[in-house]
């Protein structure tokens, strides 16, 4: 890969916005970027789903894959429903660290290892522009619900989540190096 596209990459990751602000496992949380998109004023249309299993629960999930997907997120988005979601896929393990600029709902997120298990579920309060980071550093994918779903579902940390196309790894981290 060259070195400028691997540093665009680095770039875009770190500056990351909306309700999803991702870090790479060595950006120290004081340095956490302001949002370069500024100008957006809108929700992104609906992004591809695919379903997912948590337990006995599915979901059919909003799939947040390029950097322009996870940086917009559910910026701006509106009367969640129960059976909304969106699933992040961070390209690697990192600390992860989720907003919710410009977000007029809370959620709730959970921080999913490489393995697909749940690390760590967390509040996120409508608005808020501090960073929430995982405790844990081989963080891979989010899936951000609506707020409370994990509670009234009773998934919790250990749950393994899967897809209509089988693990995580198997759907998302083929091929990857």
């Amino acid at each position: 890969m060259k070195i400028a596209t691997c540093f665009a990459l680095t770039l875009a990751a770190l500056l990351s916005v909306s309700c999803s602000k991702s870090e790479t496992p060595a950006a120290p949380a004081a340095q956490v970027a302001s949002p370069p998109s500024a100008a957006l004023s809108h929700a992104q249309p609906k992004l591809r789903t695919m379903k997912i299993y948590l337990g006995a629960e599915i979901l059919d999930a909003e799939l947040a894959l390029s950097n322009q997907e996870i940086e917009t997120g559910m910026m701006f988005r509106t009367n969640m429903l129960e059976t909304d979601a969106m699933l992040f896929d961070l390209r690697y393990p990192q600390q992860a660290g989720f907003w919710m600029k410009n977000c007029p709902e809370s959620i709730s997120v959970a921080f999913i290892s490489t393995d697909g298990v749940i690390e760590e579920i967390h509040h996120l309060e409508q608005n808020d522009t501090n960073t929430v980071l995982s405790a844990h550093n081989d963080i891979v994918f989010a899936l951000e619900t609506q707020d409370g779903w994990f509670d009234h579902h009773h998934i919790a940390t250990g749950t393994v989540m899967r897809t209509e196309k089988g693990t995580l790894a198997e759907t998302f981290l083929q091929g990857r190096q």
